[in-house]
């Protein structure tokens, strides 16, 4: 039988323990052994509660108790989740954890030192939610040489968005609305400004590279500039409008961003709506492969929790090696990315959008937003599209096409 602790017993603690409770026999089934709660950390008392004798205050009481073989980290937040992760490993206990944040920070650190005590740190639930996606590219494509990951990694902006383009609301009433629902934090910040996408493409990028990509490198936009006209002319295109997270390596360099992007609609990734996740992988045998389904969740994420679980008990007193080292990734600036821009500027502006980024351009006509001259450019590196977006008398938007 092994023995396990839950830390923190909010939405996805709590999910875990139901997935334990609910699913008993096929946890102990898939994992060979019977699986046991034995403790349940949190700062509060749950009267009532199945597992109320379960609740304890002092992580100490966890960390020496040597039945305990494994941690589910499912508090959130850098501290005390690192110095509770830390300290478990040093003590022998494998950890598996939902955190993306601590995982984004001090991921590969905590896997070295997993490595180093025969044990595990492992963190399927931190990207993706319930979507088997870490494992898949830990395991079955371990052999690929992996060469990109693109992917709508937040299911908050892709329902905001996605209501913007079907509902012609704007971006604040979506917002409102997403927050009644339960859909987007009071706070919304993390998600609408891109940090949660930025975080778990920081969390892939590792996995793809073998080193610890910095979430703070990596250059990133958030939704809460897109607008209602950028969906009309987007409509116009046959194009959808995504926030996009991706990490690709080149001969440049490996390089890695988020940010809105016109996607045209034969590419699935325009397809995923409502708050569905989708990530497509492209390898040098495989090809191209996509993962699709609801990043987030009491119950999907709480899964991929229990799934950890199981690995590590059947991996006993084993190292289950991932593919991130503490050595920190060299990233190619976005400067060197070459692409084609959508530009919105006054109708007044149009000779001098012209003169500034050339004749090649395609005027985009069709849409009737009154006072505007739209055009996309031709292929530029980010840093020339700068450099000529700052010579313009006024923008009224640009987009990334993909």
């Amino acid at each position: 039988m092994a023995k396990v602790a839950v830390l923190g017993y909010g939405t996805v603690g709590s999910g875990v323990v139901d997935v334990l409770d609910q699913n008993a026999a096929e946890v102990s089934g898939s994992a060979g052994e019977k699986i046991e709660l034995k403790y349940i950390l949190d700062l509060r008392e749950f009267p009532g509660d199945r597992h109320e004798s379960q609740v304890v205050h002092d992580i100490d009481i966890i960390l020496n108790d040597p039945e305990v073989e494994v941690i589910c980290e499912t508090m959130g937040g850098l501290e005390p989740a690192f110095s509770f992760a830390k300290k478990a490993l040093e003590k022998g206990k494998s950890v598996c954890t939902s955190n993306k944040e601590l995982v984004a920070a001090h991921g590969p650190e905590l896997v070295e030192l997993a490595k180093k005590n025969g044990k595990s740190y492992l963190f399927e639930a931190s990207v993706g939610g319930g979507i088997p996606l870490l494992r898949t590219i830990n395991d079955s494509m371990k052999h690929e040489k992996i060469d990109s990951i693109t992917g709508i990694l937040n299911g908050t902006t892709n329902y905001i968005l996605t209501k913007m383009d079907k509902e012609g609301m704007g971006f604040a009433t979506v917002l409102k609305a997403a927050q009644d629902k339960g859909y987007a934090e009071k706070n919304p910040e993390a998600d609408v400004e891109g940090y949660d996408a930025c975080r778990k493409i920081a969390i892939l990028a590792s996995l793809m590279s073998g080193k610890h990509v910095n979430y703070e490198d990596i250059y990133t936009e958030g939704i809460s500039r897109v607008s209602i006209e950028d969906f009309d002319y987007a409509r116009c295109l046959g194009m959808s409008i995504k926030l996009l997270a991706m990490c690709k390596r080149s001969d440049s360099g490996f390089f890695t961003m988020v940010s809105p992007f016109l996607i045209p609609n034969e590419n699935p990734l325009a397809n995923v709506n409502g708050v569905f996740n989708a990530i497509n992988i492209h390898s040098n045998m495989l090809g191209d492969v996509m993962f699709y389904g609801k990043g987030a969740g009491k119950n999907a994420t709480a899964s991929a929790v229990v799934a950890d679980v199981i690995d590590i008990v059947k991996h006993k007193n084993q190292h289950i090696d991932v593919n991130m080292k503490a050595e920190k990734a060299i990233l190619s600036p976005k400067d060197s990315a070459v692409r084609q821009f959508f530009v919105r500027v006054p109708s007044t502006l149009k000779e001098q959008a012209n003169d500034i980024f050339g004749d090649t351009i395609e005027e985009v006509s069709g849409v009737n937003v009154h006072g505007e001259y739209a055009f996309i450019t031709r292929d530029l590196s980010e840093k020339d599209f700068e450099e000529k977006l700052w010579k313009m008398d006024s923008v009224k938007g640009y987009l990334r096409i993909y």
